[in-house]
């Protein structure tokens, strides 16, 4: 494999409306579709569709949603040999409200998703071992995704932690020493680091502080803003703006990313770190032109051909 994602399968239920309900209000949504989801699985499925040799970790229910995540990653071309099915949880399901701005806000049970645990990782070992890259986030519980995480380094495979959704469980120090990348966005930021993060310069300050924890590099993610990122090596941050443009729907734009990052340290280890996140804000900007997650994401031959010299 060239990347692995150990993590969340979700059923994306999308609601297209106007404007977002305030507390007891309804609104008419224009339209609603249904979509598959789940960060591990969204990780997954943006580094198939660049070319990656691709394979995703994790649990669904046994019911019709599982089926159907199932019958996608063939059609996607992701190895599912350790999507385990459970009959003890429902698959995860997310109600996913998108504005006309493309602005989202979304409720997730997560179900299944929790119940993957240690034994299973234990399973995937072989799978894991064979990467070049394993992605975690943190749709499964904290000790699953360190579990993974451990296995990874031990086989000397580069390991990105993705530390979303925010979680009221506090990360233990592990989860940033077995971390070669640490990526988070504004808010979770604020919360591992309890600093301010709503300029540059202050995404600036707690990527510092992030990396004294003991993970190789750091990238916080800023929306439209880009990202800011550091490493070990080049402890000075540095600011990657992304281009402006008309967003139909911002969903999944993340999970584009750290897809797309672990494409390209897979497959162009040639590349600098920084050009290596450029490309990805890149691919992540383009996917918030189309509606839908995994269906937002481009596939290789409709990028620009510089994103794939």
């Amino acid at each position: 494999m060239d990347v692995v994602s150990v993590g969340g399968i979700v059923t994306d239920i999308y609601s297209f409306c106007p404007t977002f309900p305030k507390p007891g209000e309804s609104v008419c949504a224009r339209y609603c579709t249904m979509g598959y989801g789940g960060k591990g699985a969204n990780q997954a499925v943006m580094a198939a569709k660049l070319g990656a040799k691709s394979a995703l970790i994790g649990k669904v229910g046994d019911d019709v949603f599982g089926k159907m995540h199932f019958a996608g990653y063939e059609e996607a071309g992701l190895n599912s040999d350790f999507v385990f099915t459970t009959s003890e949880a429902g698959t995860a399901l997310a109600c996913v409200m998108v504005r006309d701005d493309g602005m989202n806000c979304i409720s997730v049970a997560y179900q299944a998703t929790l119940l993957l645990n240690k034994d299973d990782i234990q399973k995937a070992e072989d799978m894991i071992k064979s990467a070049k890259v394993v992605s975690c986030q943190l749709e499964t519980t904290h000790a699953t995704t360190l579990a993974a995480l451990k296995v990874a380094k031990k086989h000397g495979v580069t390991t990105v932690l993705n530390a979303a959704p925010p979680s009221a469980e506090p990360l233990c120090e592990e989860m940033f020493t077995v971390s070669d990348i640490f990526c988070t966005n504004e808010t979770e930021t604020e919360t591992f680091t309890g600093l301010p993060v709503a300029t540059v310069d202050e995404a600036k300050m707690a990527t510092k502080f992030l990396l004294g924890k003991g993970c190789k590099s750091v990238i916080v993610t800023l929306g439209e803003g880009g990202c800011v990122y550091a490493s070990l090596e080049e402890k000075e941050p540095k600011h990657l703006p992304a281009k402006k443009v008309k967003a139909v729907n911002t969903t999944g734009a993340g999970d584009a990313f750290i897809g797309a990052l672990c494409f390209y340290i897979a497959k162009y280890s040639h590349l600098s770190f920084g050009e290596k996140i450029r490309r990805s804000v890149e691919i992540a900007t383009i996917s918030v032109l189309s509606q839908g997650t995994q269906t937002s994401y481009p596939l290789a031959k409709d990028l620009p051909k510089e994103l794939l010299e």
